[in-house]
């Protein structure tokens, strides 16, 4: 849970500023401004750009916000007179002006002769954000690694053509968390880039083990010796990173898939399936050490690598027709942990921004600062302000873009 108690009174921008506070927003309106001026020296003056101040920061923000709450295609759609304007909050500031703030929005406006890292522009912001989780929040014993469900709005999906469609899909990176399954909160995120184009590019990268081990072990550095139980999917998988993991005292349940898992050092007596399959609900395991591999039948075969839990244990798995299967606890607590992360999902994906901009760093950033919100949410549902004011999803969003733009008193209460 949180590790600090907030006040009754804490607003929506209280929670979000612990993870983006004002000294983050005060270097995005320093190294914006210095990007402004560098660019007008290499291509000629702006005579309109007059430097852009926290304040407007903060409503710059604000506006892109809202367009997770009101999902429209273009924030450029709140100043327009179409069904997406939003005539409370336009006036806050002119719509050329904004333009120009989003021209010469920077988080680092220069790059340093050292740096090599494809991320230089966005990773001071990454960096501030990781360390805004880890000191905001205390997870659960019980994680998961996976990658988020990022929404694409229906409404668009369905009015595009194929080829803004092919468009849309093209992301040049693919984005991880390590989130904790008992409340949802994201505690660590890992942004993996597409290297290169074509054959060699990241989709070409998704069924490389070497690559999901690597970003497992990135997700998972500031985790030794705490003896949390890390759930992962059949790309992660693989007996070798599971052993790996025990040395530092984080211990893993997973599923396994012989197309998609590295299967190195496993029985292939167990990878195989047998000619008859068995009733429901029976199983076979084999072991070494703390390790146990477990081939579980439920309409199919179930195969399952865990340290974390003993094979002997019994679990059900309810289903609402057949009623309780039998199984290895391993397998029930898998479904249980992966069945919260799927409502989060549902929950929170829609909560994502709609602003889609070109540039990767641009992107990653716009995810980021969704993923912070839903964050702050989650901190907001756990704390006492929740009892006193009871803000949906929606609502909490739309007060922190009123609080952003400067609608609402946000006197200082802590």
């Amino acid at each position: 849970g949180p590790t600090r108690k907030m006040p009754l009174t804490a607003s929506a921008m209280d929670f979000f500023q612990l993870f983006v506070p004002d000294n983050v927003l005060k270097n995005m309106v320093v190294q914006t401004n210095m990007y402004a001026k560098k660019y007008q020296e290499r291509f000629g003056s702006d005579d309109s750009w007059i430097d852009v101040t926290l304040t407007e920061m903060k409503a710059f923000l604000g506006y892109m916000i809202s367009t997770s709450i009101h999902h429209c295609e273009s924030v450029l759609s709140i100043w327009s007179s179409g069904f997406y304007s939003n005539k409370s909050i336009a006036l806050i500031m002119t719509q050329s002006r904004f333009e120009k703030i989003l021209k010469y929005f920077h988080i680092v406006a220069f790059r340093s002769s050292q740096t090599t890292h494809g991320l230089y522009k966005i990773q001071p912001f990454l960096d501030s954000l990781q360390n805004g989780f880890d000191s905001a929040f205390r997870p659960s014993q019980a994680q998961v690694l996976h990658e988020p469900l990022i929404d694409e709005d229906p409404v668009f999906i369905a009015t595009c053509t194929e080829r803004e469609l092919r468009k849309r899909k093209k992301r040049k990176f693919s984005l991880w968390v390590r989130q904790c399954s008992s409340t949802g909160f994201i505690c660590q995120i890992y942004v993996h880039l597409k290297e290169g184009s074509g054959a060699d590019g990241l989709d070409a990268l998704k069924n490389k083990p070497q690559l999901h081990s690597m970003v497992a072990k990135s997700l998972c550095q500031n985790a030794s010796g705490k003896n949390y139980i890390i759930f992962t999917g059949p790309s992660i998988t693989s007996l070798n990173l599971f052993e790996e993991f025990e040395k530092q005292g984080i211990y893993c349940c997973g599923l396994l898939s012989t197309r998609k898992s590295d299967c190195t050092g496993l029985p292939p007596s167990m990878l195989n399936n047998p000619e008859t399959p068995p009733s429901r609900g029976q199983y076979r395991i084999r072991m070494k050490g703390n390790m146990s591999l477990i081939c579980w039948y439920n309409k199919g075969h179930f195969r399952f690598l865990t340290n974390a839990y003993s094979p002997v244990q019994q679990g059900v798995i309810i289903k609402r027709k057949s009623g309780e299967i039998p199984c290895p606890l391993a397998v029930e607590a898998f479904a249980a942990h992966l069945s919260y992360i799927c409502k989060y999902d549902d929950k929170y994906s829609k909560y994502f921004i709609s602003h889609k901009p070109n540039k990767t760093w641009q992107q990653v950033f716009w995810f980021a600062i969704s993923i912070a919100i839903n964050n702050a949410y989650i901190l907001y549902k756990m704390s006492e302000a929740y009892h006193v004011t009871r803000y949906s999803r929606a609502q909490f969003g739309e007060r922190l873009v009123k609080e952003l733009l400067g609608l609402e008193d946000t006197s200082p209460s802590h």
